[in-house]
C-alpha cells in the first residue's frame, strides 16, 4: 500500500514511535497485516498506526512532509532500521514496492506489504482527564497485581471505574489485590474492566505527558496524550463488587509503620531461605519486625528492620514474590501494614490511602 509517502522526520522521534509500536503490540497473529504499521503523511506530519486486530495504536511524529502519501510496512523491521540510526533526521520516500529510509550516507529499503489496512476502531469520546504522572503510578501498581492466566480472563483485567472527580482502579489474581484512586477533571461517569498488559506497558508514556484523556463508550476503551492514543475492547465481564467491598473493608488487629525499601531489601535477602514455597515471615516486635525464612536445604536468615508497631502484635507467613512486589509499588515512602485475624488479608498502604495492596497470608505449615 502506497501512495507517494514522501516525509523527512527527526530520527529519534521516529525510533521512539516505531518502538513503542513493537511494546505495545505483543499479540501474535496469524494475519500478516497485523505485524505490520501504516505510516500516513498529512499537513501535520506524519501517523504511525498498529493494530493486533483488538488495540490499536496511533502515534503522530513531528514531520516535514513534501508528499502526502502513506506506507504499510513491516512494525519490527521499521523499529530495527531506525534503533540503529544517529543522525538527526531521516527521509523516508516510497520507491516502486519499497520505501526507503535515507540518512546521510546510507540507505535502508523495507518492503511495502501488500495486505489491505484492516478497519480499526476509533476513540470512544473522552470522559475525563487526569493526571500523567499520577496516572502512571496508579497504573503500574494496580497493574501488576492482574493474573496472567488467560483461563480466568475476568482476573487479567483492572477494573476502572470514574465517578464525582476520581478514577479508581482494582486489579487481583485471587492471592492479592490492589486498589488506587487518581483525581480526574470533568469525569463522565464509566465502568470499563481494561488488559491489565496494556496499562502495563503504556504506563511509562502516561508518565511523560502532563495530562493524559480517558475515553470510554461501548465496549472500548481509550487512553490519548499529545502525540498518540491507544484503544482496546473491553473485557466485559464484571467483578463481584460485594465481595470486594468486604475485602477492602479491613479491620486490623496490628499496625507496622515502616519504610517500604527497608522492608522490601530485607524481603529480598530472605527470599534466598524461603524454599520451594517462597515463604517468609514477619513478626512484629517492639520497637522492629522481624522478617525470617527457613528452608532444610538452604538454610536459614533472620533480620530486624526498624519499625512503628501499634494495636498489638502479629505473626504472617506470606510468599516472598507477592510480598516485594506489593512493597516495591511504595518505592520510597514510609507505608503501613495493616495486619488482620487469622488469614484475612493484609493490607499495605500509606497515610493517604491513595494506593491500597492487600496480600493473603499462607497457612501455617502443619506440625511434624
Amino acid at each position: 500500500m502506497t501512495r507517494l509517502l514522501d516525509a523527512t522526520a527527526p530520527v529519534r522521534h521516529l525510533a521512539e514511535a516505531a518502538a513503542l509500536a513493537v511494546r505495545l503490540l505483543t499479540g501474535r497473529s496469524p494475519h500478516p497485516v497485523h505485524s505490520a504499521v501504516l505510516m500516513r503523511g498529512d499537513g501535520e506530519g506524519l501517523v504511525l498506526s498498529a493494530t493486533d486486530g483488538a488495540l490499536t495504536v496511533r502515534l503522530r511524529v513531528p514531520a516535514t512532509v513534501h508528499e502526502p502519501g502513506e506506507a504499510l510496512v513491516s512494525r519490527r523491521g521499521l523499529a530495527d532500521t531506525l534503533a540503529g540510526l544517529d543522525p538527526p533526521e531521516a527521509r523516508l520516500t516510497a520507491e516502486g514496492g519499497r520505501v526507503a529510509v535515507r540518512v546521510p550516507g546510507a540507505r535502508f529499503a523495507l518492503p511495502v506489504l501488500a495486505d489491505a489496512w484492516p478497519p480499526t476502531a476509533d476513540l470512544p469520546p473522552a470522559t475525563g482527564r487526569a493526571p500523567g504522572a499520577a496516572l502512571r503510578a496508579a497504573a503500574a501498581a494496580v497493574a501488576g497485581a492482574a493474573s496472567r492466566e488467560h483461563a480466568l480472563p475476568i482476573f487479567t483485567g483492572v477494573r476502572l471505574r470514574a465517578a464525582a472527580g476520581s478514577l479508581s482502579m482494582l486489579a487481583t489474581d485471587r492471592y492479592r489485590l490492589a486498589a488506587a484512586t487518581v483525581p480526574v477533571e470533568a469525569t463522565t461517569p464509566f465502568d470499563a474492566l481494561v488488559p491489565a498488559g496494556l496499562l502495563a506497558r503504556i504506563a511509562p508514556v502516561l508518565g511523560r505527558a502532563d495530562t493524559v484523556v480517558l475515553h470510554a463508550g461501548g465496549d472500548l476503551f481509550g487512553l490519548s496524550w499529545r502525540g498518540g492514543s491507544v484503544t482496546t475492547p473491553t473485557l466485559g465481564d464484571a467483578f463481584p463488587d460485594a465481595q470486594f467491598d468486604r475485602l477492602l473493608d479491613v479491620a486490623p488487629e496490628c499496625v507496622v509503620e515502616v519504610e517500604a525499601d527497608a522492608l522490601a531489601h530485607a524481603v529480598d535477602r530472605a527470599a534466598a531461605y524461603a524454599g520451594q514455597q517462597g515463604r517468609v515471615t514477619l513478626q512484629s516486635i517492639e520497637g522492629a519486625v522481624l522478617v525470617r525464612a527457613a528452608d532444610p536445604l538452604r538454610g536459614e536468615s533472620e533480620e530486624t528492620v526498624k519499625a512503628a508497631v501499634r494495636s498489638g502484635q502479629a505473626t504472617r507467613s506470606y510468599q516472598a514474590r507477592l510480598l516485594g512486589d506489593a512493597l516495591r509499588a511504595f518505592a520510597g515512602e514510609p507505608v503501613q501494614l495493616r495486619i488482620q485475624p487469622a488469614l484475612r488479608a493484609t493490607e499495605v498502604t500509606t497515610a493517604t490511602a491513595d494506593l491500597r495492596y492487600l496480600i493473603v497470608p499462607m497457612r501455617q505449615p502443619d506440625p511434624a
